[in-house]
């Protein structure tokens, strides 16, 4: 009987030992079974293109793509490693040539994004951003959600008048939502932190998309559609972009961060005594430095540059780079605090390659030739069914591109002609489109060019990212689709 229980331990063991021994097997070779898997069914599109209409190269370029983004939400390895992979086969495979796809590296909005990565840099650095943290904190602190609630207020006051949105985002609202997530329960574990950070940085990321969808001078590619829109006769103002959004925007200013708390919830909800404790670290901090002070002074120059940019004839990304210089020569950045931001670097190489895929998916017609197709087959659908799903689809396209302004470029005037083609009211088809081409950026951590920027924080998972982006979305187009319609029927647009 003895023997017996000691041969069933003995064979339980094995089991386990065997077990354990698959387990790591398959953590070690996950990647590559990934990666495997996606080649498979990369080679299998390759090799059937769905029509002859479209030329080989877009159509290879279209599989390589997706590939692409099949591996970044796979995560077989690093997110610039997978980005390098699906540039090394456009080259591989002729379908783009090596200048072709370098090109993405010389883009002025893969440039902006560096730089705002090295402005918050200097922020943190200095104790800037702490400072502010702690004011913030020692006004709204008890709890998290009314910290978040004072960053979506700031984004909101600054919406329209910086009119670059990975400046507003990424330069100005990013170091202070990071410090705050780091000062907020600072006494807590390092993962209860991370949990703050994701949760603080989502409701920053999704304001950005809804403040720049509510104002003209929000973002550049909001300029973009009002010329395309004034192309077909729909004259679009500052007042009446500004006035159509206003009420859809205030609600989901309201409601995305209560969404997201629900989906994303801090590790620290309440803290009765972070406003006290915030109070006391002012003290103990003193004075302003004589680095915070510069920090300030460039700081605010620019955002007086990003708010005269076209006055004073240098874009967001030319006052960017003036301003990284001039903390460069002022000693608050050192040349080592460029080379060791690693996070920067990271998001450079990896958002380059997507605004380049998307680009070139663009300029080959594919996209464009996507639209037309869809168009065709809804053709036969009535007018109350067809003009909501071509605005539908078109939003949910954004998850092939990498910029607004290119997502605007490609298919704004093929949807805006097929929407009216089913006797849609002019100005409601125009205004709707210019609103979904910006609010659409928050699908994914690649859709504008702040995203890679919140993304860089490693607070959420790639597939956290892309479930919290498809549910806020759910939550905006119910927004603008109810109350914004019946705010604009009330405006008399239809």
């Amino acid at each position: 009987m003895n023997f017996s229980c000691v041969v069933d331990q003995l064979l339980y063991i094995s089991s386990v030992i065997k077990k354990d021994r698959m387990n790591i097997m398959i953590g070690k070779y996950s990647g590559k079974l990934k990666l495997l898997a996606i080649f498979v069914a990369g080679t299998f599109m390759w090799f059937n293109p769905v029509s002859s209409e479209l030329p080989i190269q877009s159509w290879h370029l279209l599989t390589i793509f997706l590939g692409t983004m099949l591996g970044i939400i796979l995560n077989p390895m690093p997110i610039s490693a997978v980005a390098l992979l699906g540039a090394s086969i456009c080259i591989a495979t002729g379908t783009l040539t090596t200048n072709q796809v370098l090109n993405g590296f010389g883009e002025k909005v893969v440039w902006l994004l560096l730089l705002a990565f090295l402005i918050a840099r200097g922020i943190i650095k200095t104790g800037l951003g702490k400072r502010i943290a702690y004011y913030f904190i020692s006004k709204l602190g008890k709890t998290t959600l009314g910290v978040s609630y004072g960053l979506v207020f700031a984004e909101f006051f600054l919406a329209p008048i910086i009119p670059s949105v990975t400046a507003r985002g990424g330069g100005v609202i990013y170091p202070i939502a990071e410090s705050l997530a780091s000062e907020y329960g600072s006494d807590h574990s390092p993962a209860h932190i991370k949990r703050n950070r994701g949760f603080i940085s989502q409701v920053c990321f999704q304001t950005n998309i809804i403040t720049s969808t509510m104002f003209l001078t929000a973002m550049a590619a909001n300029p973009l559609v009002q010329s395309l829109a004034y192309k077909e006769g729909i004259e679009i103002t500052w007042a009446s972009w500004a006035l159509g959004a206003i009420v859809p925007g205030i609600v989901s200013l309201i409601l995305m961060p209560l969404l997201v708390y629900i989906i994303h919830p801090p590790a620290i909800k309440q803290s009765p005594e972070a406003p006290k404790a915030a109070k006391e670290a002012l003290k103990k901090m003193g004075k302003v430095s004589l680095n915070e002070l510069t920090m300030i002074i460039v700081f605010v120059a620019l955002i007086v540059g990003w708010v005269l940019d076209k006055k004073i004839g240098l874009d967001a990304t030319s006052v960017a780079l003036f301003g990284v210089v001039a903390l460069l020569v002022t000693g608050v950045l050192e040349w080592n605090d460029v080379v060791n931001e690693k996070g920067a670097w990271d998001s450079f190489v990896w958002f380059a390659v997507m605004v380049m895929l998307s680009g070139y998916l663009a300029e080959f017609g594919t996209i464009k030739w996507i639209g037309v197709q869809i168009g065709a087959a809804l053709q036969h659908y009535p007018a109350t069914v067809a003009i909501p799903l071509l605005m539908v689809i078109y939003f949910y396209l954004h998850y092939l591109f990498a910029s607004a302004t290119a997502h605007a470029t490609v298919l704004f005037a093929t949807f805006l002609f097929l929407i009216l083609g089913f006797g849609a009211s002019p100005m409601l088809s125009g205004m709707v489109l210019a609103y979904f081409t910006a609010l659409s950026s928050g699908l994914t951590h690649y859709g504008i060019a702040t995203a890679p920027i919140y993304y860089e924080s490693k607070s959420v998972s790639t597939r956290e990212w892309w479930t919290i982006g498809v549910l806020v979305s759910f939550l905006n187009l119910t927004i603008w689709g109810v109350i914004g319609g019946a705010w604009w029927k009330y405006l008399g647009w239809f």
